[in-house]
């Protein structure tokens, strides 16, 4: 998607370490606008699937997820990273390592949400190593979920999470694909986007 692409070019600040920082527009302060141009995308690309429901995770997914909700005119469900007073009852989880935090974190979802009837289409703000995609397919399989696809704002197309997804055959809608980043001359480079009609 070209929009994200020049947004990332001309905002995005590449770090050491294989570090990409959008914070000024897409995962900390956050161009609702820009999302919204995503919706509408990611809308046009699952137009053929049944899609029923969207689920991400917390925190940075939430705010795209919800704003690509609104093309769907479905309810978004997120992943929490703890366990809180409020979540009551039984919940699906998946163990998940963060390649941004260096942590892995228990994410839990209430099984009052998601079930076997649900269709859903994971949407994330970044694709890595695809540890928190593989997290959430888990929980949709313990739930009897149907997954009908992944969407992504970004992807890093130099490490192995979309590779390995597609190789499963999930369908993953990645909008800017990430294929080379140098932090000494902060120059971007990306794959080039299939033509979808």
């Amino acid at each position: 998607m070209k929009l994200l692409e020049e947004r990332i070019a001309r905002d995005g600040v590449v770090k050491e370490g294989n570090v990409l920082k959008v914070d000024s527009f897409l995962n900390h302060q956050m161009d609702t606008d820009l999302f919204n141009a995503l919706g509408k995308e990611w809308a046009r690309l699952f137009a053929d699937c049944p899609i029923n429901k969207i689920l991400t995770i917390e925190a940075s997914g939430i705010g795209i997820a919800c704003i690509a909700a609104q093309h769907f005119g479905v309810p978004v469900v997120f992943a929490k990273k703890s366990q809180s007073i409020n979540l009551d009852g039984d919940v699906y989880s998946a163990k998940i390592e963060s390649f941004t935090h260096k942590k892995i974190y228990n994410v839990i979802v209430s099984q009052k949400f998601i079930g076997p009837d649900d269709h859903i289409l994971i949407i994330d703000d970044f694709l890595a190593n695809g540890c928190a995609v593989l997290g959430l397919i888990e929980i949709l399989k313990e739930a009897g979920a149907t997954l009908e696809g992944v969407g992504i704002a970004v992807e890093k197309g130099f490490q192995k999470g979309g590779q390995e997804l597609r190789d499963m055959g999930i369908r993953v809608e990645s909008l800017a694909i990430v294929d080379g980043m140098d932090a000494s001359t902060g120059k971007i480079t990306f794959r080039p986007q299939p033509s979808h009609t």
